[in-house]
C-alpha cells in the first residue's frame, strides 16, 4: 500500500478545488510574456509565497519547460525548512506527494542512491506544514504531467553539501532540478528592489558564498546548485524579478520573488 503525504497548504497558499487550481496555474502560465528565444534550463529557481503574490513570478520559470516537457522525467525539488529546525537534508518515507491536481509518485531509486550521504537522512516532520515544495507541485503537474519527484527539506547544512546532493542526481535531459527560494523579506519596497537587484547579480555571476539569508531565505540550497552549476560552466538567466509590491500587496513591507533558469 502507497504512503500519500497529503497537501499541508491547499485552500490557502493556493487554491484546494482543483478544476479552479488549474484554472488558476493555466492562466497564470498563460500570462508569461514572450521574452524570445532561450536555452533549454537544465535547473528553474522559483519563489513559493501564496500564488496571488509570487504565482505570476513562478508561472515565468516554469513556462519556460513548455518545450523540453515531453522529455522530463524527473524532478529534483529542493527547498529550506520554514517551520522545523534541523541539520542536514531531508526527505519523506511517503510514496507520494498529493495535491489537488492529484498524485506524484516519488523516485525512490533516487533516493536510495543518496543512501551513503551523511548529510541526507529520512526525517518526515521537516514536510510537516511545510509550503516551499509543495507550491512548486501543481505548476510541475500542468506543465510536465507524467513525472517523478525527489523532494528535499533542506536544514543547517554546508552549499557544498547541497551540491553534492545535486551531483549525485544530476541526470541527463530527463532530470529537471528546481530551487524554491524567495528573496529579501519585509523591507520598504525601494530598499527590496535594490537588494534583490544586488541578490540576482549573485545568482548571475554564479557566487554562492555571497548568498545569505537576508538575500534569500533558500540560500543554502540554492547556493549549492549554484556551486554545482559553477563546476560545469553553465550560466544564469533571470527571468522575472518583481516583489510582493507589484503583484497583490502594499508597498512598506514587502516580499521579493525572483525566476531563473540554469543552462
Amino acid at each position: 500500500m502507497s504512503i500519500d503525504r497529503q497537501p499541508a497548504v491547499a485552500g490557502a497558499f493556493y487554491p484546494a478545488n482543483p478544476v479552479v487550481l488549474g484554472r488558476r496555474v493555466d492562466d497564470l502560465l498563460a500570462g508569461v510574456a514572450d521574452s524570445g528565444a532561450l536555452p533549454h534550463p537544465k535547473a528553474l529557481i522559483a519563489p513559493h509565497a501564496g500564488y496571488q503574490y509570487s504565482g505570476p513570478i513562478a508561472a515565468s520559470a516554469y513556462a519556460r519547460l513548455a518545450p523540453i516537457a515531453a522529455r522530463i522525467r524527473r524532478v529534483v525539488l529542493l527547498g529550506p525548512a520554514h517551520r522545523l529546525p534541523f541539520r542536514g537534508i531531508a526527505f519523506t518515507g511517503a510514496d507520494r506527494l498529493l495535491t489537488p491536481l492529484g498524485a506524484v509518485d516519488l523516485d525512490r531509486e533516487a533516493l536510495a542512491g543518496l543512501a551513503d550521504l551523511p548529510q541526507v537522512q529520512r526525517l518526515d516532520a521537516a514536510f510537516d506544514g511545510e509550503h516551499c515544495l509543495e507550491v512548486q507541485l501543481p505548476f510541475l503537474q500542468r506543465v510536465l504531467g507524467d513525472f517523478r519527484v525527489v523532494p528535499l527539506i533542506v536544514g543547517a547544512v554546508e552549499p557544498e553539501a547541497v551540491a553534492e546532493v545535486i551531483d549525485r542526481l544530476w541526470g541527463g535531459d530527463e532530470t529537471l532540478i528546481v530551487i524554491s527560494s524567495d528573496l529579501s523579506h519585509y523591507h520598504d519596497y525601494a530598499t527590496a528592489t535594490r537588494l534583490d537587484r544586488e541578490t540576482t547579480r549573485v545568482i548571475e555571476q554564479l557566487e554562492p558564498a555571497a548568498l545569505d539569508h537576508q538575500a534569500a531565505c533558500g540560500a543554502t540550497p540554492l547556493a549549492g546548485l549554484l556551486v554545482a552549476a559553477r563546476r560545469r560552466a553553465m550560466q544564469v538567466r533571470t527571468l522575472d524579478l518583481r516583489n510582493s509590491g507589484d503583484t497583490a500587496g502594499p508597498r512598506d513591507q514587502v516580499v521579493g520573488y525572483g525566476a531563473y533558469a540554469v543552462f
